[in-house]
């Protein structure tokens, strides 16, 4: 038995790393959400749902964010074409993707950089992702469940996997280092 924990150490290593931080992640994330008030949104998805309305405007995109306190609604051309909820917030995705980058540490500088704009990039594709969804689904509403359930989760897992890829490639302690 031994042999085998042995010979498979740097795999149970990064499992162990993985859940560990997974799992601490997740529970840290599921307090600040049990500490929100009951009959409100959280302050993350808020954050999410205002930025949204900002960023659309800016960018050409008139989106109107209106509160009911239990989520937020997009309201495009007179029309809510779609809902913000705490699952919409991409908290979830971050944490999946800063279990895998911690589970495959490298330099304790690299890493919290990396981190931090990884989690930077992933907040404000997912930001993008629900303004054109929102648009999409005003245009296409039969679409919702290929565009939400299909596409666009695949468009931001996609993203993280990229990332992921990136990141044992050129940053963990297992990227290839070639010498010239």
């Amino acid at each position: 038995m031994k042999k085998y924990f042995t010979q498979y150490k740097p795999f149970l290593l990064f499992l162990g790393k993985f859940f560990l931080a997974y799992f601490v992640f997740t529970l840290i994330y599921r307090i600040y959400i049990g500490t929100s008030c009951d009959d409100c949104i959280d302050g993350i998805t808020e954050n999410v749902s205002v930025l949204t309305g900002k960023f659309s405007n800016l960018i050409g995109i008139k989106l109107s964010v209106v509160s009911d306190y239990m989520h937020y609604n997009i309201v495009y051309n007179n029309k809510i074409a779609a809902t913000i909820i705490e699952g919409c917030n991409a908290i979830s995705v971050i944490i999946l993707f800063i279990s895998f980058v911690i589970a495959f540490s490298g330099k304790l500088k690299q890493t919290v950089l990396f981190i931090f704009f990884g989690s930077l990039f992933i907040y404000i594709l997912n930001i993008l992702r629900i303004i054109i969804l929102s648009v999409l689904l005003y245009y296409y509403p039969a679409q919702e469940h290929i565009l939400h359930g299909v596409i666009f989760p695949l468009i931001i897992y996609g993203a993280v996997f990229i990332l992921w890829v990136i990141w044992v490639n050129k940053f963990s302690k297992y990227a290839t280092k070639t010498t010239k």
